[in-house]
């Protein structure tokens, strides 16, 4: 059982201007996996407010994964990846690498997308894009490697077979 942490970063959305279709996204595609999620909140595009919720819950140790939906574009306002940056221990590019080359072949704006993604302590942390659409794109690309991923993170792997194709050491 996974539990998921859900973070919408929207300034309309804190200020109830705005339904949260992407965090809603969010929920439905984990339904589908061995998940549950106990943190959700909605919170305005600011970096220390959405650092610090990340910190929080990564540190609190009962999430295993954080979802963060919204903030990863380009304009001001924009400042998800700047955030997360500032709490991460490492980063994990392939995660952000291969969502924005899959979905760039049905959206080319898609490379637009500054999200990242990375580890603190023993938590994943993943940026999604703001749109519900995007959001169920993404993840349909990196849900199949996130239970695995959360596996290594706490240690409960620490050997890999090699599978063919690539090094094992990037496993």
């Amino acid at each position: 059982m996974l539990n998921l942490g859900i973070l919408t970063i929207s300034d309309k959305g804190w200020q109830g201007e705005r339904a949260d279709d992407s965090g809603t996204a969010i929920k439905e595609r984990f339904s589908q996996r061995d998940s549950r999620a106990v943190r959700y909140e909605v919170v305005p595009d600011e970096v220390d407010i959405i650092a610090g919720k990340l910190a929080q819950w990564a540190d609190e140790g009962s999430i295993d994964i954080i979802v963060t939906t919204g903030g990863t574009g380009l304009g001001p306002r924009d400042v998800t990846p700047e955030a997360t940056l500032k709490v991460l221990d490492k980063e994990v590019p392939g995660l952000t690498e291969a969502m924005r080359a899959e979905t760039f072949h049905r959206t080319p704006t898609a490379i637009l997308s500054r999200a990242v993604a990375g580890v603190r302590g023993k938590c994943l942390i993943v940026n999604l894009p703001g749109s519900p659409e995007a959001v169920r794109e993404c993840l349909d690309i990196i849900l199949p490697v996130l239970p695995h991923a959360v596996q290594i993170i706490k240690g409960e792997i620490t050997e890999h077979s090699h599978s063919g194709g690539g090094e094992s050491g990037a496993h």
